[in-house]
């Protein structure tokens, strides 16, 4: 009896111990579930800490860049290391295309680019980040206005050229690249400032954001934002990633080097007016003042008001009752459209 007794003591411990087992397994997994957004959009009521957020950390001090980037034809196809910016500005240029300015943060991105030249409203959007600003070149009015403005800037022709490269085996002018790590380099060797006390431009939320239950929200699982007759951009929302994978004219949006498709979680599109003021058909916008547009996150869209009173201010960003929109963690496409074109929202 003592020895049965005993085997039956044995054989209790090892099932608690085989359950203590399952359970620290079975816990460990759904941890490393959840802290992956394998369960976004299953546990709305969980709010992660404000801490956890993963595109910016919010009580980081340390000034962004913001990098000019050609998105011409010859040039995305170049495209490389936009991934790591967590806002990117798309605006249309002369001969309708557009140019893209990518903002770093925090990130020790190896290569980006192709780096392209100023255009002077971007300055506008620099300044609302506070961000130090890097640019091959610029247009006349760019070239005044970053003098006039006194902004912080890196420049591959002539205050920064060390910081910039052509790779020899692409086309020029689609071939300047640059590093955070060069940026940095040079930013420091003009004695720029390399912190900040601006806040972030955008409000991030470490809930999660649905717009589904908002008023006036449709579904937005395709999106096109067309700037001209040469160029649209458009994006397609992944039920499964819970982000929208973005084309450029049809084609897939894709990094030169990692081979995969660039995607953004949230995406906000303003409407303003332009127009050519030279022989050249370089543009202007009326980008101060106030809109409309459409703030865009997990498959559904609302329509928002924007505004922005200076060209250092920051563009506000409201929805139709007055509150300020909250983004969800992850990084931001900000498409300022031509007021006369449409945006198709399906």
């Amino acid at each position: 009896m003592k020895k049965r007794s005993k085997r039956n003591k044995r054989k209790r411990r090892i099932r608690r111990i085989i359950f203590l087992l399952l359970i620290l397994i079975i816990g460990g997994l759904g941890y490393y579930a959840y802290t992956n957004g394998y369960f976004e959009g299953k546990l709305d009521n969980i709010v992660k800490p404000k801490s956890r957020l993963k595109i910016v950390d919010e009580n980081s001090k340390s000034r962004p860049f913001a990098v000019m980037i050609d998105t011409s034809d010859s040039g995305r196809a170049n495209h490389t290391g936009l991934q790591d910016a967590y806002i990117t500005y798309e605006i249309i240029t002369e001969g309708g295309i557009t140019r893209m300015m990518a903002l770093f943060k925090d990130q020790n991105t190896s290569v980006i680019g192709p780096v392209r030249s100023s255009r002077h409203y971007f300055l506008d959007y620099a300044m609302e980040n506070d961000a130090i600003y890097a640019h091959y070149g610029y247009s006349d009015r760019a070239k005044n206005d970053i003098t006039s403005l006194d902004i912080s800037n890196l420049n591959g022709i002539t205050n920064a050229s060390n910081s910039y490269w052509r790779d020899s085996n692409l086309q020029a002018p689609h071939n300047v690249f640059t590093s955070i790590a060069k940026l940095k380099d040079a930013a420091k060797e003009l004695d720029y400032e390399m912190n900040t006390d601006t806040s972030l431009l955008l409000n991030y939320s470490a809930k999660r954001i649905s717009l589904e239950d908002e008023e006036n929200s449709v579904e937005a699982l395709n999106i096109e934002i067309p700037f001209s007759y040469a160029h649209t951009t458009s994006y397609e929302y992944s039920d499964v990633k819970k982000y929208y994978y973005r084309s450029i004219n049809g084609e897939a949006h894709v990094d030169n080097k990692t081979n995969e498709q660039y995607h953004v979680k949230n995406i906000i599109i303003l409407s303003v007016e332009n127009y050519s003021f030279d022989d050249y058909g370089r543009q202007d916008l009326e980008n101060l003042g106030s809109g409309d547009g459409y703030f865009i996150t997990n498959g559904f869209a609302i329509p928002i008001t924007w505004e922005k009173q200076s060209r250092s201010s920051k563009t506000v960003y409201k929805k139709l009752d007055g509150t300020e929109i909250k983004v969800n963690d992850g990084n931001t496409a900000i498409e300022i459209q031509p007021i006369t074109q449409e945006v198709s929202i399906s």
